[in-house]
């Protein structure tokens, strides 16, 4: 049983709960979304698995998870990148964190105070394939194009952060 970290208004830890109840519920948890981009200036997207509990075969950003109960940020972040994409990043710099409110299929409801955290890496992606099915390096201009043409492919919160870093690279 995952359990993610619930949060008050302030990011005060408030409990935990099993993380499908907390996307039921539409309990505010604490979350993170990695970003990263190559040398070459392309930005490492992933295409959600079909058998994800939410968002699948969505675009998405290069991982996006939550920190176990007494796991802190940066740390949850080296797990999960190593989980789902089997590459070791240390040096993940924090950019923002902002809260957002959506409701996704499969009557759940993403509430989440989100952790923006951002990594260069030129380290080669080995997939898990139970988190996700695909993975492309693109360009800012691609990932705008891709947007603006198909934003139905992407998920709601890759579509909230991308405008607010896209000047970063």
């Amino acid at each position: 049983m995952t359990e993610v970290i619930l949060v008050n208004e302030n990011d005060e830890a408030i409990g935990t709960m099993e993380k499908m109840q907390a996307h039921l519920e539409g309990k505010l948890h604490r979350a993170f979304s990695v970003f990263i981009v190559n040398s070459d200036n392309k930005m490492l997207l992933q295409k959600r698995a079909a058998k994800k509990y939410h968002s699948p075969n969505l675009w998405t950003n290069a991982c996006c998870s939550h920190p176990a109960p007494d796991e802190n940020i940066f740390d949850a972040a080296k797990r999960r990148v190593n989980e789902e994409l089997g590459m070791t990043i240390n040096n993940f710099e924090k950019l923002f964190s902002f809260r957002y409110k959506t409701e996704l299929e499969n009557d759940l409801i993403e509430h989440e105070l989100d952790y923006v955290l951002w990594a260069e890496s030129d380290e080669v992606v080995k997939l898990n394939f139970d988190e996700a099915d695909d993975y492309v390096f693109l360009s800012k201009e691609e990932i705008k194009k891709r947007l603006a043409e198909k934003p139905e492919q992407f998920t709601v919160w890759f579509k909230l952060i991308f405008p607010k870093i896209e000047k970063l690279f």
